[in-house]
């Protein structure tokens, strides 16, 4: 397959290893990974705080960069990106596009997928190929387990990992309490829950927790490292990435 990356903001100013994680996985898979130069942020942010009107050159944007039949798939490391994609550019489309953008939208959201759910119900694989000898606890996020209702497909691409001590996370569908300018809006709130998911995660013993969205585990990786929990956050791409010829070496957590 043919398959268009989307870099999602974070992705490209933060955290552009899980992105690069994600094109070597899907290129490992045997399949041809093209990049879209011109694109840019999904609209996302817009549409969550009440700015639907704004982000229609995005949404325009992101359906010319990725609406190419050329394209066979559009896979991102992001749950919540993806459900942008999926769920609000059609929102955005009706309400404020043109009927060209409409169809656009309407085109480009059928083919688009989070990295988990490409793999597991497009390309039907679970076993990757990855090596990681490391004990893990998964985060599912609140877009992916919700919007995008993944279900336990990061699960079980990550009971397939060679080597890895996969340790089950109490209260995991709990919400880590970033949510965007929740977390600004909300501090108090946000903090709270934060503190709530990081003592789940540090209960597990785990050496790293993973994620299918780099902001909520920036979000959590910040309340770890303030305790110095020395527990590592890490985007699953990332780990499903790493092989024995390749690993992944973990730096050292803040203690």
């Amino acid at each position: 397959m043919r398959i268009g990356l989307f870099a999602t903001c974070l992705g490209d100013t933060l955290f552009p290893d899980a992105v690069k994680a994600t094109a070597v996985l899907l290129a490992r898979l045997g399949h041809e990974v093209v990049f879209p130069p011109e694109q840019t942020c999904c609209g996302q942010m817009h549409v969550n705080t009440g700015y639907q009107r704004e982000p229609v050159p995005l949404v325009r944007g992101f359906a010319e960069q990725f609406g190419d039949a050329a394209i066979d798939a559009v896979v991102m490391p992001s749950g919540s990106c993806a459900g942008s994609v999926r769920h609000q550019h059609e929102i955005v489309a009706e309400r404020y596009g043109d009927r060209a953008l409409r169809a656009a939208v309407t085109t480009v959201k059928a083919k688009t997928y989070e990295l988990s759910e490409f793999l597991v119900d497009v390309l039907d694989v679970t076993d990757v190929g990855a090596h990681f000898p490391h004990r893990v606890t998964y985060h599912p996020t609140c877009h992916s387990l919700r919007m995008l209702r993944v279900g336990d497909k990061p699960l079980r691409l990550l009971r397939a990992v060679d080597g890895i001590d996969l340790v089950e996370l109490p209260e995991a569908d709990s919400c880590c309490g970033f949510g965007g300018t929740f977390a600004v809006k909300n501090a108090a709130t946000s903090s709270a829950m934060l503190h709530d998911k990081v003592g789940h995660i540090t209960g597990t013993g785990a050496d790293v927790c993973t994620a299918g969205d780099s902001s909520c585990l920036m979000h959590i990786g910040g309340g770890l490292s303030r305790i110095k929990a020395g527990t590592r956050t890490l985007h699953l791409a990332q780990i499903l990435a790493a092989t024995r010829t390749a690993p992944h070496v973990l730096t050292e957590a803040v203690r």
